[in-house]
């Protein structure tokens, strides 16, 4: 895929996606700012899926739910221990609902928490506890991919088999303004990991 087409949705075709009830995580990276026309691009592509979008307390830096709501999600929430939440079991819900979950993008602070089994948030427990298939959007600062505790981190994830995490695109970083960051991969590219995981577990 050329660097001009990764990040353009208008020039990525919906791949092959047997899911039909998706819960989009969106965690604190600043490539956060790129998600609208992604998720305007998935719920297009696949007409009968129904999404739902978590935002976690870091990633509404970036992005709002009101922001969303119009692109075609069934919802959009906040990942945090609300009244609202807690009356509806949200960490439940979030486990028990989906066929498929994807993080997009997952920041540093994201990975290191699931890696390290973290469950102070509902989308967290729910991810925890949850047996569907799960893909990551690597997003990280200059360094943050081979670090000795990232390294530490994906060999955790790794041993899961209902997770996939896709590698960091190198690229421009947000806050440097050089060529040393790492950026996450496409939406397209994480929904075909998540498709083979999905299929894996499935067999």
């Amino acid at each position: 895929m050329s660097s001009d087409a990764r990040w353009n949705p208008r020039a990525n075709a919906a791949p092959p996606f047997g899911a039909r009830r998706l819960l989009l995580l969106v965690t604190g990276s600043s490539a956060a700012v790129f998600l609208p026309p992604w998720l305007s691009w998935l719920c297009f592509g696949y007409p009968d899926l129904e999404c739902k979008v978590v935002l976690t307390r870091s990633a509404q830096h970036f992005v709002t739910a009101e922001g969303l709501r119009p692109l075609g999600p069934s919802e959009v929430l906040a990942d945090d221990w609300s009244p609202a939440s807690r009356d509806r079991s949200l960490h439940v819900e979030l486990a028990q609902w989906p066929d498929a979950v994807a993080v997009y993008p997952g920041s540093m602070n994201f990975l290191a928490r699931f890696a390290l089994g973290a469950v102070d948030t509902p989308a967290l427990l729910a991810l925890q506890c949850t047996t569907a298939p799960i893909a990551i959007a690597a997003a990280l600062p200059p360094g943050g991919w081979d670090c000795a505790a990232m390294l530490r981190h994906r060999r955790e994830l790794a041993d899961r088999p209902n997770v996939a995490v896709l590698p960091p695109v190198p690229g421009r970083s947000m806050t440097t303004g050089q060529q040393n960051g790492n950026q996450p991969g496409s939406l397209p590219e994480l929904i075909t990991l998540l498709e083979r995981t999905r299929t894996a577990l499935a067999s």
